[in-house]
């Protein structure tokens, strides 16, 4: 258990998950991906005021335990580690798209903002 919590360098995994984070706002905005991907999967930007929390919740959650993941693999394994996590949740999350019938624009955009994410993680650790 104590791998868990050993050698982690918890300014980066805070720091990672909040600019990863905010790099989604971004991401799925209509400035940046957010226009196409949303009618690739079937959503409104309309009610982007109007976000789901859970939907919100469990997107902090989630991006907390990927900054605290890679913040074990480079604590404990390196780089090649953090790669193979991220690559093991992209062909995850591309195997689910394709599953919803989503649009491959869709898809990419999903899989392309875990890659974001987890380089920002991983130069984080790097960094702080």
């Amino acid at each position: 258990m104590e791998v868990l919590t050993a050698n982690i360098n918890w300014p980066a995994v805070g720091g990672g998950g909040v600019v990863a984070f905010l790099l989604g706002w971004l991401w799925y905005s209509p400035k940046l991906f957010g226009v196409k991907w949303a009618e690739g999967v079937g959503v409104s930007l309309d009610k982007a005021g109007n976000m789901p929390l859970a939907a919100m919740a469990t997107q902090i959650i989630g991006t907390f335990l990927l900054a605290w993941v890679i913040g074990v693999a480079m604590g404990t394994g390196g780089v090649a580690v953090a790669v193979l996590i991220t690559a093991t949740i992209v062909f995850l999350l591309v195997a689910s798209g394709y599953f919803c019938q989503k649009s491959n624009y869709a898809i990419a955009t999903e899989a392309g903002f875990v890659v974001a994410m987890a380089a920002i993680m991983i130069g984080a650790q790097a960094a702080l």
